[in-house]
């Protein structure tokens, strides 16, 4: 019984430990769960009610790996909300394994090689007149501006995502939550 007492006792001293080394970390909020600075993106998007959306198609699209990798990487990610702003029955097709290509083009469009963050995205955009050009993991340029206090990206098809929650910081990068999908 004391063994099992002492056993016990270490454990919840060990979780502890844990949650203080966690709750030390300078967290954001998104989706109802803190972002760790010390965890990867993946393990950090799981954890958002406002991303399952991505999650899954992240998942379907086989860039877990990917976005555990060592990056950096900047990543502006869609909301739920923002996935259903597509017309219908878009993510249920994209998911199906025949759209895989299509999907993951449509996703490593919202990825930028590097850690940028909102402050290095507003230099860009200063030393670029107003504009500052992300080339994409994709391959094809974002345009990112400023509206007013808001954070603008303009996609290959001239559509507008805001930033909505910016400095997601990650041991891989960085996020940027958008209220948009980009499409490539």
């Amino acid at each position: 019984m004391k063994t099992t007492l002492k056993a016990a006792a270490a454990a919840l001293s060990l979780a502890f430990v844990i949650s203080g080394a966690y709750a030390a970390e300078k967290t954001v909020m998104v989706g109802g769960a803190a972002m760790y600075p010390s965890k990867d993106i993946v393990d950090n998007a799981v954890n958002s009610k406002d991303h399952t959306t991505l999650v899954a198609a992240v998942k379907a699209a086989g860039l877990v790996d990917t976005l555990k990798g060592a990056g950096p990487f900047t990543v502006f990610a869609p909301t739920n909300a923002a996935f259903n702003k597509l017309p219908a029955g878009t993510v249920d097709t994209l998911v199906k394994p025949e759209n895989k290509d299509t999907l993951t083009k449509i996703l490593t469009y919202h990825v930028v090689p590097g850690r940028m963050t909102s402050r290095d995205l507003m230099a860009a955009i200063k030393a670029g007149g107003g504009k500052a050009t992300l080339t994409t993991v994709e391959g094809e340029p974002l345009t990112a501006w400023m509206k007013g206090g808001t954070l603008v990206l303009t996609d290959a098809k001239g559509g507008n995502s805001d930033v909505t929650i910016k400095d997601v910081m990650q041991s891989n990068g960085v996020i940027h939550v958008v209220d948009t999908v980009l499409m490539p």
